[in-house]
């Protein structure tokens, strides 16, 4: 699949840029009390600091008052799989700059993305 970028540095000035992009395969983690999350196998990538980075989606509980289930959240997630942190650098598509690297501890939903999509990427990983 081909899809141009929105912004690219072409020559003098900014033009639309030819990337390549993986089809989307969602994974649900179990859920729990505070939501349901999945994370796209097809947005595995290395970061340029040898991280694991990958798409998530996470769709907050929904209250007995609410009549239909809210859309939710996309973070593009940094995840160090050696030492079980992650940082979110992009938030619906907004970059995160200088975010901080946090444990998940606690977080069963954010622990399985990690687990999960740290196996997905071994091979990735050990290559990287």
């Amino acid at each position: 699949m081909l899809l141009l970028s929105p912004i690219a540095w072409c020559g003098g000035g900014l033009a639309p840029a030819a990337v390549l992009a993986a089809p989307v395969e969602w994974h649900e983690v179990p859920a729990s009390s505070e939501g349901r999350q999945w994370w796209d196998a097809g947005s595995l990538r290395l970061s340029r600091g040898g991280n694991l980075s990958v798409l998530s989606r996470f769709q907050p509980a929904t209250s007995e008052e609410e009549e239909r289930p809210r859309l939710g959240d996309l973070y593009v997630m940094e995840i160090d799989c050696g030492q079980n942190l992650y940082r979110d650098t992009s938030v619906n598509g907004v970059p995160r700059f200088r975010s901080e690297w946090q444990p998940a501890e606690g977080d069963a939903l954010l622990m399985a993305v990690i687990e999960q999509s740290c196996e997905a990427a071994a091979p990735l990983l050990q290559a990287g």
